[in-house]
């Protein structure tokens, strides 16, 4: 089953999130990553979801969306070139040279240190799932992690490519 990241120009009306997140539900297919904002255009919203399935099962729920009254525009963004990224908040319980260590990897990973106290580190992080997941089996080796919050998958096309309503 390949990983498929779909990206979705919407009607940003009550329900139009609904209506999309349905579809899923109704068929069996899994929505591994979901992130919805409006566009500069207030009136529409970017949607980027993440799903997996066979070839078959891709084209079925392309086709099901396309249905889809609120939805305008619709693209599989794994088809082709694209940039993915997500954004992670990840409080750590350090302390003496626990402190040294999570900063070491917090250049490493180029990621900023947002919020300390005497006994804890919130640090955000920008990048694609596999750099978010490396950095927390990192910290995990030296340091207790206390919660993670991730952003869930953004996605653009690379190029002259554009999805527009």
């Amino acid at each position: 089953m390949s990983r498929t990241v779909i990206s979705l120009i919407i009607e940003n009306e009550s329900g139009a999130t609904s209506r999309i997140v349905g579809l899923f539900s109704q068929r069996g297919y899994n929505i591994e990553s979901l992130t919805v904002a409006a566009t500069q255009d207030s009136s529409l919203s970017r949607m980027t979801l993440v799903t997996r399935g066979e070839p078959r099962v891709i084209e079925q729920i392309m086709k099901q969306l396309n249905k889809l009254i609120n939805v305008l525009r619709v693209s599989e963004l794994t088809a082709s070139d694209y940039i993915e990224q997500e954004i992670s908040l990840v409080k750590v319980a350090c302390i003496g040279s626990k402190r040294d260590e999570v900063c070491r990897l917090v250049d490493i990973f180029n990621a900023k240190i947002i919020d300390a106290t005497p006994k804890m580190y919130t640090v955000r992080l920008f990048g694609d799932g596999n750099k978010l997941d490396a950095f927390v089996a990192q910290v995990e080796q030296t340091s207790e992690i206390i919660e993670v919050v991730r952003s869930g998958v953004i996605g653009i096309s690379r190029g002259e490519k554009a999805l527009r309503a």
